[in-house]
């Protein structure tokens, strides 16, 4: 964590192999080079390197336990809530070190946000659910946060559910509702990036469709990564799937080509089931 790592110039397009590549007018939103990531003595990810391209929305995959979600961790810093890490490596944003000891990290958390497998609701109402984190980043008026929090909740697909009860409390959702507030909340700060690790996991199938629905439509404007168990799920949200196995990306691909012909044997056997 020492010294600031930084790839290239602001905007620079960085290959895998950590050196910029001309003639590419898309670079990636996040780059991650090299990354191997420890708690304590435990070697939880192995030399990573990753590319989130913009406004694509990119699958993690792979058994538990294989560092999917100690990744989205790093990519908004929240590791450095535990204790006995450390890593070595680079991620940028926008091509800028994320990992120096200057960085801002209200910020960061603000441009890269995150929302987590369980409905981790606060014990407020809906609209001060929503509220909360407008108020820990910006000062806006009484109105413009109203404005804001409407807006939220329009984009995770939960507004005309909850216009009439945004002085309930949040409890009072269902698991479903609940989730989608989670984004909401996310979504009210205006990120870049949304980190969503297993956000359907305990949903119902039709609660997990508007989820879905509302990843389709944030991809427009914003980058995704998507942590899931559910193969279907990364075949119908993913634009690009990364395949991960005892902490290493064994394969990194278009969607149709992870899912039909993958380049490597045990990319092959994972999505056919014979081990997960």
């Amino acid at each position: 964590m020492g010294e600031t790592i930084a790839i290239g110039a602001p905007g620079a397009v960085v290959s895998p192999m950590g050196t910029p590549e001309a003639g590419i007018r898309n670079p990636p939103k996040m780059a991650v080079r090299h990354l191997d990531f420890y708690y304590g003595d435990n070697h939880v990810l192995k030399d990573v390197s990753l590319d989130l391209p913009p406004r694509q929305v990119t699958g993690l995959i792979g058994p538990s336990g294989c560092g999917k979600s100690t990744l989205l961790r790093v990519l908004n810093r929240m590791y450095e809530l535990y204790p006995a890490q450390h890593l070595t490596g680079a991620v940028t944003l926008d091509g800028r070190d994320i990992l120096g000891p200057a960085v801002d990290l209200r910020r960061l958390r603000s441009r890269v946000g995150m929302v987590a497998q369980e409905q981790t609701t606060f014990p407020m109402s809906i609209h001060d659910n929503i509220a909360f984190g407008i108020k820990l980043h910006e000062h806006l008026s009484r109105a413009e946060r109203d404005h804001r929090v409407e807006d939220a909740l329009t984009a995770a697909g939960l507004w005309t559910e909850v216009k009439d009860r945004l002085r309930e409390p949040a409890s009072a959702l269902s698991g479903g509702q609940q989730q989608r507030l989670c984004i909401a909340r996310t979504l009210a700060t205006r990120p870049e990036v949304i980190l969503l690790d297993e956000p359907t996991s305990a949903l119902d199938p039709i609660s997990m469709a508007k989820i879905e629905d509302m990843i389709d439509t944030l991809k427009q404007t914003i980058t995704i990564a998507l942590v899931t168990h559910n193969l279907q799920q990364a075949a119908r949200c993913a634009d690009q799937v990364a395949f991960f196995y005892l902490g290493e990306v064994v394969e990194v691909g278009p969607s149709a080509q992870m899912f039909t012909a993958p380049k490597q044997t045990r990319t092959q056997n994972y999505i056919t089931g014979k081990f997960g």
